[in-house]
């Protein structure tokens, strides 16, 4: 497959139609990395699940964005992580003066660092060690360095281990949030772009109800300053850290079984570098208190990507169960919330919704936890209102064609149209 920019949905039409025959379907990176490569080869590699599900990512002019990033000081939260390193390496392609990197993960500092600069000493300005928690010891770093411009990547996002623990969501994705705005606020950064999730639509979990308030908190601060800080808020993330690809690809390679919460539960995927992508758009195109949601298509069913990478990884013997649903989990994600408005004023692909502004000073994790019904077991609301559009046929056309239907088919009503 040697296209520019081809579209997943013709990647799966050649993918499918050769299944079964022992044909690999190989493609070649995009034309502009063979351009810029060091390399003289032109690197072939097998379709990943990513060539699949992946959507073209969403154009905005480059010059606008390079505006308010190209010779500016940018600091990057959570820089340690999945989200956060690939920011930080899209965000070395537009020239600030200076880069900033931070997080509490020391490891992930260095790996970050490793794959921009290709040493990994740790010596330099460019990293800094400290915890978003920790409100002195940002106001320090914020007052030292002071960056223009900062994207706020770092939070804790596992959902049941959050409700297990949704104490640790307030401190950290909450009052965390609230101490990156503070510092932020108080040097006068330009652009904050708070990165969201689509969990804080209509929130039913910790995570979901942690993400929100910090969108709240993000608008309220944009109101103070009169400048653009504004959050991005976007699906399930393909290769981020406890995503479910790598988990279905380690339960596959130990031989099973492969764990799927339900039949018919549905997300919506993109992968990492167009979820950064979007989140560097976010500051250019954003006006303060904005919510930017990305048109993800349609929503994928999560027992068709298991089955699917399990023929693609040809072991057909390997068992999927149904676990069912956590509890606060929904069976469709949204990412518009109830009331809110699907505005798209400068690209049709992107919504620009306003969010809630909420004063600090009326924070009250109490109140917070019972407004989300984490005090008592099961009690969290669902909601059962939907804006899905109708899900994509993700399904692997042979196995459904020529394999008796399974159990949990069957339990869930075998319907897969």
């Amino acid at each position: 497959m040697a296209i520019s920019d081809v579209e997943p949905r013709l990647m799966r039409r050649v993918s499918d139609a050769v299944a079964g025959t022992n044909t690999r379907v190989m493609t070649v990176p995009p034309i502009t990395d063979m351009l810029t490569a060091n390399k003289q080869s032109v690197d072939l590699r097998d379709i990943a699940m990513e060539d699949l599900i992946g959507r073209r990512p969403v154009d905005i002019h480059v010059d606008a964005i390079a505006g308010y990033v190209t010779g500016k000081r940018v600091l990057v939260t959570g820089a340690g992580g999945s989200i956060g390193s690939e920011l930080c390496r899209q965000l070395v392609g537009f020239e600030p003066a200076e880069l900033i990197m931070l997080d509490r993960d020391e490891t992930g500092l260095q790996s970050t660092q490793i794959s921009i600069t290709g040493r990994g000493l740790l010596d330099g300005n460019d990293t800094v060690l400290a915890d978003i928690r920790d409100t002195e010891s940002l106001e320090h770093i914020f007052e030292k360095r002071q960056p223009e411009v900062v994207f706020h990547a770092a939070a804790l996002k596992h959902v049941s281990l959050l409700e297990q623990f949704p104490d640790e969501a307030w401190k950290t994705n909450v009052m965390g949030t609230l101490n990156v705005l503070s510092a932020s606020a108080n040097v006068g950064v330009d652009v904050f772009v708070n990165v969201s999730t689509d969990k804080a639509a209509n929130p039913t979990t910790a995570l979901g109800h942690s993400k929100r308030v910090a969108e709240k908190l993000t608008a309220w601060m944009a109101g103070q300053t009169g400048k653009r800080y504004a959050s991005v808020r976007f699906g399930n993330v393909f290769g981020s850290r406890g995503s479910m690809l790598p988990l279905f690809a380690e339960q596959i390679r130990q031989g099973g079984p492969i764990t799927v919460t339900h039949a018919d539960a549905t997300r919506y995927f993109m992968t990492i570098p167009e979820a950064c992508q979007l989140v560097i758009q976010a500051g250019a195109i954003a006006s303060g208190g904005e919510v930017l949601i990305l048109d993800m298509g349609e929503p994928v069913r999560i027992l068709d990507i298991a089955e699917r990478l399990r023929a693609m990884s040809g072991r057909e013997d390997v068992e999927i169960v149904i676990t069912g649903l956590r509890h606060g989990e929904k069976l469709h994600e949204d990412l518009i919330g109830a009331g809110e408005s699907d505005e798209r004023p400068l690209h049709p692909k992107i919504s620009h919704a306003r969010a809630e502004r909420l004063d600090p000073a009326h924070l009250d994790r109490h109140v917070w936890k019972v407004r989300g019904g984490m005090l008592f077991t099961g009690s969290i609301p669902v909601i059962t209102d939907s804006t899905q559009p109708r899900i994509t046929d993700f399904s692997v056309p042979r196995a459904r064609e020529h394999q008796k239907p399974s159990p949990h088919a069957e339990r869930h009503g075998g319907d897969r149209s």
